[in-house]
């Protein structure tokens, strides 16, 4: 296990659509914040970022839906962005990359309004009440990505967490930030939503183990 997860490291460094970026680097001046499109993709379209990506698999299936859009998935273990990031090269798909660094260092990757939209796939819901503040929908992280997206801008979240959804709906609410779309059984719901059929690894067991998957969609209100 040790062996094949330091292949993989090495094989990431190889990759020129997966950005490693050192505390030191964030620090100082990020080479690609505020030039994503210039630097990375060299286009001038919308930028989507999937934070807590894992696998990487949500952004490699948007970014063949969305051509037209530039998806980074974000996460901090490196092992697992292999996976995405491998398809993404053995598929040249040009409009994906990978970020591998924390979430509360996000602000320090992109400048303000920089950022399109945003997707949350079932990050760990942190039930405990001494971990609030790490449940990425807590306020402390909705302000960060306050910052970075443009006005408007949407936010998606997409868990198994029944919990996570209410915390999260209940945030909405208490903030007055702007509720678009609510469901707490997605596959069983009237409504039919485009890419939302796209589901993860984890999504899949959560289906067959019966449980249901729940999804919003909104926007924050702190820049009115």
């Amino acid at each position: 296990m040790a062996k094949n997860k330091l292949k993989k490291f090495a094989e990431l460094k190889s990759f020129s659509h997966v950005i490693q970026p050192s505390i030191e680097e964030l620090n100082t001046q990020f080479r690609f914040k505020g030039k994503w499109n210039k630097d990375l993709f060299k286009n001038d379209g919308p930028i989507v970022l999937e934070l807590g990506c894992g696998k990487g698999e949500y952004s490699v299936a948007l970014a063949q839906e969305y051509p037209e859009k530039n998806f980074i998935g974000v996460d901090i273990k490196g092992a697992r962005l292999w996976s995405g990031a491998k398809e993404a090269k053995e598929k040249d798909i040009e409009n994906v990359a990978f970020l591998r660094t924390r979430i509360d260092l996000i602000c320090r990757c992109f400048e303000e309004n920089e950022v399109d939209e945003i997707w949350i796939t079932f990050p760990d819901p942190q039930i405990k009440r001494k971990r609030a503040r790490k449940r990425l929908t807590h306020p402390k992280f909705l302000r960060m990505y306050d910052i970075i997206l443009k006005s408007n801008s949407k936010i998606h979240l997409k868990t198994d967490s029944q919990f996570l959804h209410g915390f999260t709906l209940g945030i909405i609410c208490a903030e007055n930030h702007h509720l678009d779309d609510a469901t707490s059984d997605l596959y069983n719901s009237l409504v039919k939503r485009k890419h939302l059929n796209i589901k993860t690894f984890y999504e899949s067991i959560f289906l067959k183990k019966g449980m249901p998957i729940t999804y919003l969609r909104f926007s924050l209100n702190y820049k009115d």
